[in-house]
């Protein structure tokens, strides 16, 4: 499993429902590295995708209590069991965590790479994705080149999850 995100200086990802910033170049990387694959996302991730439909040529998974959500078009895991068993269908490379906050929270241990795109700036947010910089479970394998944007820098970097627990352990965790 992956992860993919795009933070600032300070970690944040989001504000108010909406992502940070619109960089065409990350919603291309985003596109190209999730295209005809997995994505996971909680509920409010969901309903913040324009026209709260689900991302083309994907299968677009929710993970969300809320019993209530049967758009079409999604796959709705109640569960983190649930959600282990429908995975299980597919190849764990093809499966790419996208948002909000407390699913990477939720799911991150699971993940095998985390792509995440550093934007240089600060932005007013109140959704953060953890500092994987700080800590040991997370080693930088690929750091591209600055790229700029309007009034803003970013490169995108490729993290490799040091103590990414099997999918045995997963089953044993729940």
């Amino acid at each position: 499993m992956n992860l993919i995100v795009a933070v600032d200086r300070q970690w944040g990802i989001g504000y108010d429902g909406e992502l940070l910033d619109m960089i065409p170049a990350d919603m291309k990387y985003f596109k190209e590295k999730t295209k005809g694959k997995v994505v996971i996302m909680g509920r409010g991730t969901f309903e913040s995708l324009p026209g709260r439909k689900p991302l083309r040529d994907r299968i677009n998974i929710v993970l969300s209590k809320d019993a209530k959500i049967n758009d079409t078009g999604i796959i709705v895991c109640n569960s983190l069991p649930i959600l282990f068993s429908v995975l299980s269908e597919y190849n764990s490379d093809d499966i790419f965590i996208v948002g909000g906050e407390l699913i990477y929270k939720q799911l991150m241990q699971y993940c095998s790479k985390a792509y995440i795109t550093k934007v240089d700036k600060v932005y007013i947010a109140d959704k953060y994705f953890p500092n994987i910089d700080k800590g040991q479970d997370w080693e930088c394998i690929e750091e591209g080149m600055l790229q700029s944007y309007q009034d803003v820098t970013f490169k995108f970097t490729v993290y490799q999850n040091r103590n990414i627990k099997d999918w045995d352990s997963i089953r044993n965790d729940l």
